[in-house]
Protein backbone atom coordinates (compact mmCIF):
# COMPACT_ATOMS: atom_id res chain seq x y z
CA UNK A 1 0.00 0.00 0.00
CA UNK A 2 1.44 3.39 -1.02
CA UNK A 3 1.18 6.36 1.28
CA UNK A 4 -0.29 9.67 0.19
CA UNK A 5 2.38 12.22 -0.69
CA UNK A 6 2.70 15.35 1.41
CA UNK A 7 4.92 18.35 2.02
CA UNK A 8 7.19 18.49 5.05
CA UNK A 9 9.35 21.08 6.79
CA UNK A 10 12.67 19.83 8.09
CA UNK A 11 14.24 22.11 10.70
CA UNK A 12 17.44 21.65 12.62
CA UNK A 13 19.57 23.04 15.41
CA UNK A 14 22.97 21.33 15.42
CA UNK A 15 25.51 22.14 18.16
CA UNK A 16 28.74 21.02 16.49
CA UNK A 17 29.92 22.85 13.31
CA UNK A 18 31.17 19.62 11.68
CA UNK A 19 27.86 17.82 12.24
CA UNK A 20 26.04 20.95 11.11
CA UNK A 21 27.93 20.94 7.82
CA UNK A 22 27.20 17.24 7.27
CA UNK A 23 23.48 17.68 7.96
CA UNK A 24 23.26 20.76 5.73
CA UNK A 25 25.08 19.03 2.84
CA UNK A 26 22.86 15.96 3.14
CA UNK A 27 19.67 18.03 3.10
CA UNK A 28 20.86 20.34 0.29
CA UNK A 29 21.24 17.29 -1.97
CA UNK A 30 17.70 16.08 -1.29
CA UNK A 31 15.46 19.00 -0.30
CA UNK A 32 14.90 22.67 -1.07
CA UNK A 33 16.32 25.16 1.44
CA UNK A 34 13.90 27.93 2.40
CA UNK A 35 15.90 29.42 5.29
CA UNK A 36 19.29 28.78 6.85
CA UNK A 37 18.18 25.77 8.91
CA UNK A 38 14.80 25.04 7.31
CA UNK A 39 14.18 22.84 4.29
CA UNK A 40 11.01 21.80 2.48
CA UNK A 41 10.30 18.35 1.11
CA UNK A 42 7.64 18.67 -1.60
CA UNK A 43 5.42 15.72 -2.52
CA UNK A 44 7.28 13.17 -0.40
CA UNK A 45 5.77 9.87 0.63
CA UNK A 46 6.03 8.80 4.26
CA UNK A 47 8.54 6.14 3.30
CA UNK A 48 10.70 8.87 1.70
CA UNK A 49 10.60 11.08 4.80
CA UNK A 50 11.39 8.03 6.95
CA UNK A 51 14.53 7.47 4.87
CA UNK A 52 15.55 11.11 5.34
CA UNK A 53 14.90 10.89 9.09
CA UNK A 54 16.87 7.64 9.39
CA UNK A 55 19.84 9.14 7.56
CA UNK A 56 19.74 12.28 9.71
CA UNK A 57 19.67 10.15 12.83
CA UNK A 58 23.05 8.74 11.81
CA UNK A 59 24.55 12.23 11.38
CA UNK A 60 23.56 13.84 14.69
CA UNK A 61 24.23 13.53 18.39
CA UNK A 62 20.73 13.22 19.89
CA UNK A 63 22.02 14.55 23.23
CA UNK A 64 23.13 17.86 21.69
CA UNK A 65 21.25 18.29 18.40
CA UNK A 66 17.62 18.76 17.46
CA UNK A 67 15.95 17.93 14.15
CA UNK A 68 12.22 18.27 13.63
CA UNK A 69 10.06 17.25 10.70
CA UNK A 70 6.65 18.88 10.40
CA UNK A 71 3.85 17.85 8.08
CA UNK A 72 2.45 20.76 6.09
CA UNK A 73 -1.31 20.41 5.84
CA UNK A 74 -3.65 22.32 3.56
CA UNK A 75 -4.62 24.56 6.47
CA UNK A 76 -1.00 25.18 7.49
CA UNK A 77 1.71 23.44 9.49
CA UNK A 78 0.57 20.75 11.89
CA UNK A 79 2.59 21.86 14.89
CA UNK A 80 1.43 18.95 17.00
CA UNK A 81 2.58 16.47 14.38
CA UNK A 82 6.35 16.94 14.41
CA UNK A 83 8.42 13.84 13.88
CA UNK A 84 10.68 13.27 16.84
CA UNK A 85 13.75 11.40 15.60
CA UNK A 86 13.97 9.63 18.94
CA UNK A 87 10.49 8.20 18.35
CA UNK A 88 10.44 8.10 14.54
CA UNK A 89 8.30 5.00 14.29
CA UNK A 90 5.30 6.41 16.15
CA UNK A 91 4.48 8.89 13.41
CA UNK A 92 0.82 9.12 12.58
Amino acid sequence: MAFRKADYLVCYDIADPKRLAKVARYLERRLFRIQYSIFIAKDFGKEDIYLIADALQQLIDPQEDDIRIYTIQESGIAMGAAYDLDEIFIIS
